[in-house]
């Protein structure tokens, strides 16, 4: 089910941080037992984030986890569209290693500090 993708090139780079893994739509429909056009409408919603890598929309893996998305994810999804954020901005900065945190701020929604990233995605409004 988990599908790697190796690095993107070029204009599909993301950032100095990528996903290790990546999951396509049809891919979290099954991980989260819901319909495709249910995982297209929490992708519109902003509940989950997906970015085309090679000409096919993917979801990091690592934010679906346990049969549902990661339970502060949401909430900094619309506080970096609110700070003006497109969905490569948000993927890059959700990936970019923060020496504070345990490695970056998708890694810290599935800890302790995940009130912690949502309080620096909402300074970034300011």
């Amino acid at each position: 089910m988990t599908e790697s993708v190796p690095a993107a090139t070029g204009a599909d780079l993301p950032g100095p941080a990528d996903p290790a893994a990546w999951l396509t739509l049809p891919d979290v429909a099954e991980r989260l037992d819901l319909s495709i056009s249910k995982v297209h409408q929490m992708i519109r919603d902003r509940e989950l984030i997906a970015v085309r890598r090679d000409g096919v929309r993917r979801v990091p893996a690592d934010l679906v986890a346990n049969r549902t998305v990661l339970k502060h994810l949401p909430g900094v999804l619309n506080l970096l569209a609110d700070a003006g954020y497109d969905d490569e901005e948000a993927l890059r900065w959700l990936y970019e290693e923060d020496p504070t945190l345990p490695g970056t701020p998708a890694a810290a929604l599935g800890g302790d500090q995940a009130r912690e990233v949502k309080r620096r995605a909402q300074a970034l409004g300011f």
